[in-house]
């Protein structure tokens, strides 16, 4: 099921990183900076009533850009325009209707995309009527909220879901899996991807359902076959700079969303970026499989092969389970390697266990290692169970999910990927309270 993006957007000062953080439920770190701008741009999934979204906390807008740094982020704020399925277009009732806001309601018109006006700062009911005055917008009725204190954010959430069209969220056994081939600007994903077409044992053709700057093949090797998702074609003409890195990261996001697992193509003659960094925190938080490919491998010294794997390692510490290939795709070495190792971590996340086998690990986990005590409670585990629709998550039933500390969920992570395994894919621990149903906003503890 592909995740929809919806794009917060307005003027500077409106609250839009605080409506991000309320609709994540925490306070976010950064899974994506764009350089060359005030702050940093966020990127994040959201959970909202069943549905899986990815929220893009745009940049301030400003209509007429006075330097250089306002352009940017004024490109940033089209691409998202232009990317989003819904906008959620967000104002200040505090500051009240200004042109600027008139402006940006004349570009979303302009791009045709389904938009909720919402108006922040809604602090109590008194404020409430200070919201007639944006009617004038013709964004349709708006939705008065307070992304701090939390008000309104189900009516405003409620609007962005009715111009989605229904969830279809039972699983189905996938027929083959689907590779995304994902990173920055020229690290050479239409190299590799030409590479793996051109592999002599491959039947390729071209797969119907493609997307506009995408290319998608279908790879035969032995008995298995693979959708390849390439995501190449992202510069655009006149997109420079932080534009052409924005561009690549929605681009990226997306074929993330609708791919199984992603392979992760980094340049070894610029080692790893922050970019890179980025991409693969979200291809964890939305809990897909990963292969790491680093490409270029042939410039790395043979001397210094062994130091620049070392601090790869270090660096990737918060990943350990993700395989990683060195490959040069314009020599072709290694390139034999890639579908193979993806296939296993694709298998990986087609495994399904009995929940007596995964209550017993949890079960002697907390035998051999009892949570720690938080005051004078302590954490009890009642049941333990795999998720029946997301791959590589399991259900934990808690006296209390707020007594769940890190480094204990780290803990049963690991014990759980000893004996199961899923090689590639990040685990997801979901706490719920015990003997009572998932709320709205469910408490997800991510690993």
């Amino acid at each position: 099921m592909t995740k929809p993006i919806i794009a917060i957007v307005g003027r500077t000062n409106v609250g839009k990183s605080t409506l991000l953080n309320r609709l994540a439920g925490k306070r976010l770190a950064v899974v994506a900076d764009l350089p060359g701008t005030t702050r940093d741009r966020v990127l994040a999934p959201v959970s909202w009533q069943g549905r899986e979204l990815t929220m893009v906390d745009s940049g301030g807008w400003q209509a007429k850009p006075q330097t250089t740094l306002d352009e940017m982020v004024k490109q940033q704020v089209e691409a998202a325009i232009s990317h989003a399925e819904v906008i959620i277009f967000l104002t200040d009732a505090k500051e009240g209707l200004i042109p600027a806001d008139e402006e940006i309601a004349d570009i979303l018109r302009a791009a045709n995309k389904p938009a909720v006006l919402a108006v922040n700062k809604i602090d109590s009911v008194k404020q409430g009527d200070s919201v007639a005055d944006f009617y004038r917008l013709g964004i349709g009725t708006p939705v008065a909220i307070s992304a701090y204190h939390n008000r309104g954010i189900d009516e405003l959430m409620d609007a962005v879901l009715a111009f989605l069209p229904p969830s279809t969220t039972s699983f189905v056994e996938p027929e083959e899996a689907k590779l995304a081939i994902v990173g920055r600007p020229n690290v050479g994903k239409s190299t590799l991807l030409n590479a793996l077409l051109g592999n002599e044992r491959a039947i390729v053709h071209e797969a119907p359902g493609t997307t506009r700057d995408t290319l998608d093949a279908m790879a035969h090797w032995d008995d298995k076959k693979a959708l390849l998702i390439d995501t190449a074609g992202i510069k655009r003409r006149g997109r420079v700079g932080t534009g052409v890195n924005y561009y690549s990261l929605i681009r990226a996001v997306q074929a993330i969303n609708r791919c199984d697992i992603a392979l992760l193509l980094i340049d070894a003659g610029e080692f790893i970026t922050a970019q890179d960094m980025h991409i693969a925190g979200y291809i964890i938080e939305v809990g897909k499989g990963m292969v790491l490919v680093v490409n270029k491998w042939d410039l790395v010294p043979q001397e210094q092969r062994q130091q620049f794997k070392q601090y790869m390692k270090k660096r990737l510490r918060f990943m350990p389970y993700v395989p990683t290939l060195y490959i040069s795709a314009k020599l072709g070495h290694n390139i034999d390697r890639i579908l193979p190792q993806a296939w296993q971590v694709w298998q990986e996340r087609q495994k399904r266990l009995p929940n007596s086998a995964v209550n017993m690990v949890i079960k002697q986990a907390v035998d051999s290692h009892p949570p720690p005590r938080m005051g004078s409670k302590r954490l009890h585990i009642a049941q333990a169970y795999q998720d029946e629709s997301r791959p590589s998550a399991f259900v934990l039933q808690v006296n209390d999910p707020h007594l769940v500390h890190f480094s204990y969920q780290r803990y049963l992570e690991n014990k759980l990927r000893h004996s199961f395994g899923f090689c590639g894919s990040p685990l997801h621990l979901i706490f719920i309270r015990a003997n009572s149903k998932r709320s709205r906003r469910t408490k997800v503890v991510k690993t």
